[in-house]
């Protein structure tokens, strides 16, 4: 769904094995004043503006659609990250403090912000298609299968091959709470157009590509 700088009125918790997914331009008009302090702070920290406008348009949008789901004022949430299943730390999945019921992604990437919820854990990821020079930097995160599915296609076809793969693999670490602190190449996600089981790609606007998991069976259809 878009995001026009408003939530959609009776937005209703989704339904397990469903997820909403909502995409909003980093041009979108917003108010950053639900803001808390610390992503405020960090807005401003940005040197370059169309960073600081992605930034602030995809924390507004998600505090504004937590807010609707939820019930209150979305300035009043009170967001953590939740412990790392890997170490401990806090740098796990987010979370909304006295909400387990509602799970959530933020990802922000080129010239867009989306945000995923579910009522299982969820991941999503928004990127631009890389250039040919990132693409070999990060051919790492393939695994072999993967790698032998990039090498066949046509260079033509290898930039949004391997944007694909990138976006699925980034959905499942966020999903299961790891982020990248798992290799990446340790999760299959496959190059082609049909993505494995617990994951649907995002239709994006050519230039980017776009997922989301879960950590559980497949998810259905966006909303």
């Amino acid at each position: 769904m878009r995001f026009d700088g408003a939530a959609p009125p009776g937005l209703v918790r989704p339904a397990p094995g469903d997820f909403a997914v909502f995409a909003a331009d980093r041009a979108c008009r917003v108010d950053p004043a639900v803001l808390s302090g610390d992503e405020a702070e960090r807005a401003a920290g940005f040197l370059r503006a169309a960073d600081r406008e992605r930034y602030t348009v995809a924390h507004v949008m998600l505090r504004l659609l937590l807010a609707a789901y939820l019930g209150g004022d979305p300035a009043s949430l009170q967001l953590f990250a939740e412990a790392c299943p890997l170490c401990g730390g806090p740098h796990g999945r987010p979370a909304v403090a006295g909400e387990p019921r509602l799970h959530f992604s933020l990802s922000h990437g080129g010239a867009f912000a989306l945000a995923a919820f579910a009522s299982e854990p969820v991941g999503v990821d928004v990127e631009p298609v890389p250039e040919d020079a990132a693409v070999r930097d990060l051919l790492g995160c393939l695994d072999a299968a993967e790698r032998r599915e990039f090498d066949a296609l046509p260079p033509r076809e290898r930039r949004s091959a391997f944007a694909r793969a990138w976006v699925r693999k980034e959905a499942r670490l966020k999903a299961l709470g790891t982020g990248l602190a798992l290799d990446p190449a340790s999760v299959h996600a496959g190059l082609g157009p049909g993505p494995g089981p617990g994951v649907a790609d995002v239709a994006m606007p050519h230039g980017h590509a776009a997922a989301v998991a879960f950590t559980g069976r497949r998810p259905s259809s966006p909303r």
